[in-house]
């Protein structure tokens, strides 16, 4: 009978081991393997446990105390400030503003934590499935950060980040980082850490912190941030250079549109945010300046105004410096005075382009990383922006800018530099491809210039207290740090014989005094050198006038007579009334035209004695100081005209000088001063021998202001150039916006002072005494000089 066959099971296939019945008490391979595997990352872990809380055991006594948390005083720069809060200036390693949480907007802390640790105010202080992700990372090549918000305050106050290997970093971060985080945790709430880690922060251009990236970058508050630029500043603490929008902007625009997805996807804006956000250009702070005024020489002044008194503390514990000046009359400073140097300059021709290079005849690329190596070496000044010129015929010049904007020069634009285009132009001042020129927007159009070489300042100071209400002290602060205002020691030429003729008041002389303007001539003794035979300007003699008459038509002669006649030993001594020093002011006759030296300042500080009826007041430029707190340190109590304490002149006198000055403007070297349509401009216009300097020093009765301008090294500034011309134009063009709405003044008549005729004089000097004409001979004067004398009181009286 035949044995019945059955199929096999499909678990006993012979040769099958896999499919062998299971024998009681043996477990499958792959579960063996598995177990054993869970069972020795067990021990592992078990055994990491173990050293992890021993090792922490051992270094939790010896972390740091938190006191530089607890009691966070972070090193704040000084900040300088103009009188009505503008931001000038900012001095320090670290630039930074501390703001307090609540003071930070939502938006921009919900930018921070949606990148840089959105599960903040949940976690204590360490992400475990963060770190698991980031050890795996590195262990399998790649690379990956699971630092919180709180590891990286740790990191940042108390530790290094030098370690180079993996092995290294993991340590820092088991041994230190996390408990100093935990220990963190424990100490300081969440928003108290969040606080000092976004005050704390690096952000690339030496912005530490969100409140200073936001005015470093966008010149901004962090409070009017938009959701754009939140996320823009919010990309910045991983890599502050690399993901810099001025540095690298492709880059930085990438790493914000992530996060602005990231606000979206953890529902912190909405998609119409979103989209907005998204689509926002980016628009960074530009200008020459980073500050929102150009007032580089006066928080240059102010820093060293308080280094004096706070020393190295000036840097790092938060001063807020408050200046005088204000922006609208340090704006209109700053562009008359800019104005009026790149007229006299254009006036004087084209020198010929900076300099030249050799353009790369390689690639587009090649190209423009050389011209933009060599750029770096000119910077711009303001409007006036440098390029290299590609192509250049009498009729079109194609230059490109540092930005790598190709720009096109025709017409009026190429005016300046016609002769230099041309095939006849000398080699080394020709305008030809290589060529490194000076190009200045108008309105749509490009055209050549050039920097001037010459230099101005103007200072401009209020009459009753002395606070400086504008100055600038050169055309451009970053190519010339040299202050002309304060540092210049300059020849006033006739800006000073006003000083001169108020000496002469005290003396019995007064403005109907008749002098002859004629030639003279003095031995070296009254000059303090050899003979000198002074000369008016071009020359010209008029015989006896008035000594109104001779300052309003700034006759030289009439001033030395005055001198002579008063003494120059006296003369030198009133002048130190006014604050200016006598040792370089000698006692000469050469005063009276002067010769000596003087800053426009103290020219300034001397005028504002017959503005102010009298009264010496000294120039000041620091209000207040206050501490990062508020507090104030230091407060100005400058001396104020109207205390007789500082009077140095007798009101009389002040009275008297300020009526001709007011006719050197009505008709006289300052009449172009009549554009401003005003009747209480006084003033003098000044200019030295061969137009060295050039000056116009002039007042509103609450504003003095002094314009000058020359070159650092004096030379003429050419034959026909006077203070008129050159310094006097920048002065009106800055006062019609300074007195813009300001009521005209008249001053009154002070007690002891006598009416007759048109003149004034001082009542123990009545018409017919005191000094009645100089240079007109005695009693035996020649009948043409008594007849001289005849006319002109008869003109008078």
């Amino acid at each position: 009978m035949p044995i019945p066959v059955s199929s096999p099971s499909p678990d006993s296939i012979p040769g099958d081991p896999a499919r062998l019945p299971p024998i009681k008490g043996r477990k499958s391979l792959p579960v063996r393997i598995l177990l054993s595997l869970f069972a020795a990352l067990a021990g592992l872990f078990v055994i990491g446990a173990l050293t992890f809380g021993f090792m922490l055991a051992l270094a939790w006594p010896n972390l740091p105390a938190l006191d530089s948390l607890t009691d966070y005083r972070p090193k704040i720069p000084l900040r300088i400030f103009s009188a009505d809060g503008v931001l000038i200036g900012e001095f320090g390693e670290e630039r930074r503003s501390v703001v307090h949480i609540n003071d930070i907007p939502d938006v921009v802390k919900k930018a921070v934590l949606a990148i840089e640790d959105d599960r903040f105010y949940q976690h204590g202080g360490v992400d475990y499935q963060g770190i698991l992700r980031a050890t795996f990372s590195n262990l399998t090549g790649g690379s990956g950060g699971a630092s919180t918000i709180t590891q990286q305050v740790a990191r940042n106050f108390f530790l290094t980040s030098n370690e180079p290997t993996f092995l290294q970093k993991a340590s820092r971060k088991f041994l230190y980082e996390i408990p100093l985080a935990w220990k963190i945790e424990q100490n300081l709430t969440k928003d108290q850490i969040l606080e000092v880690y976004m005050n704390q922060i690096y952000l690339g251009q030496r912005a530490y912190g969100f409140a200073s990236a936001a005015q470093v970058y966008y010149g901004k508050k962090i409070q009017d941030l938009t959701i754009a630029e939140a996320a823009m500043l919010a990309g910045l603490p991983k890599a502050p250079s690399a993901n810099n929008p001025v540095v690298n902007p492709k880059r930085a625009i990438a790493r914000q549109q992530y996060i602005l997805l990231r606000m979206q996807q953890l529902g912190y804006i909405t998609p119409t945010q979103y989209e907005e956000a998204r689509n926002e250009p980016l628009r960074l702070k530009t200008g020459a300046t980073e500050f929102g005024i150009h007032a580089e020489y006066v928080s240059e002044m102010a820093r060293q105004l308080v280094y004096d008194q706070f020393k190295d503390a000036t840097y790092t514990r938060g001063l807020n410096v408050f200046t005088t000046i204000t922006k609208a009359d340090q704006d209109a400073a700053y562009f008359a005075l800019r104005r009026g140097v790149m007229s006299y300059d254009k006036r004087r021709g084209y020198r010929g382009p900076e300099g030249y290079m050799t353009i790369p005849t390689g690639s587009k690329e090649e190209m423009d990383a050389a011209i933009e190596v060599e750029l770096a070496d000119h910077p711009d000044s303001d409007e006036i922006v440098a390029a290299v010129v590609l192509e250049a015929t009498p009729k079109i010049v194609r230059a490109v800018l540092s930005s790598g904007e190709e720009i096109a020069i025709t017409g009026t634009g190429l005016s300046i530099a016609t002769n230099l285009l041309s095939d006849k132009a000398p080699p080394q001042r020709k305008v030809k491809p290589g060529a490194i020129i000076r190009v200045m927007r108008n309105e749509k159009t490009w055209a050549v210039t050039q920097m001037p070489a010459v230099e101005s300042a103007l200072i401009s100071t209020s009459t009753s207290d002395g606070a400086i209400l504008a100055l600038v002290g050169g055309f451009d602060f970053n190519r010339n740090k040299f202050n002309h205002v304060t540092q210049a020691w300059r020849q006033p030429g006739s800006a000073f014989k006003p000083f001169i003729y108020s000496a002469s008041l005290e003396k019995g002389l007064s403005p109907a005094t008749i002098i002859n303007d004629a030639p003279i001539t003095f031995g070296g003794g009254l000059t303090g050198g050899q003979i000198w035979q002074p000369k008016n300007y071009g020359n010209k003699y008029e015989g006896p006038m008035t000594m109104r008459r001779g300052l309003m038509k700034s006759k030289n002669m009439i001033s030395v007579r005055i001198l002579d006649k008063i003494g120059a030993q006296y003369g030198q001594e009133y002048a130190t009334r006014f604050g200016f020093d006598a040792d370089k002011n000698p006692p000469y006759l050469t005063l009276a035209l002067g010769a000596g030296a003087v800053t426009p300042l103290q020219l300034a500080a001397g005028y504002a004695v017959f503005a102010n009826g009298g009264y010496k007041v000294n120039p000041y430029l620091i209000s207040k100081i206050l501490d990062a707190n508020g507090q104030v340190l230091a407060e100005a109590h400058p001396a104020r005209a109207g205390e007789e304490d500082h009077r140095v002149i007798d009101a009389r006198n002040a009275f008297l000088m300020d009526s001709m000055l007011k006719d050197v403007v009505r008709a006289g070297t300052g009449v172009k001063a009549m554009a401003l349509k005003r009747t209480d401009l006084a003033g003098k216009t000044g200019t030295t021998n061969d137009s060295m300097d050039a000056w116009f020093a002039g007042y509103q009765p609450t504003l003095v202001t002094v314009t000058w301008m020359g070159f650092d090294q004096p030379k003429n500034m050419g034959d026909r150039e006077t203070g008129g011309g050159l310094a006097l134009p920048i002065w009106i063009d800055y006062m019609e916006k300074a007195l813009k709405g300001l009521p005209t003044i008249e001053r009154p008549v002070p007690d002891g002072l006598l009416h007759s005729g048109t003149e004034f004089y001082y009542a123990e000097y009545p018409p017919g005494t005191g000094t009645q004409s100089i240079g007109l001979g005695n009693a035996n004067a020649s009948p043409e000089e008594e007849k001289a004398r005849d006319e002109v009181k008869n003109e008078l009286f």
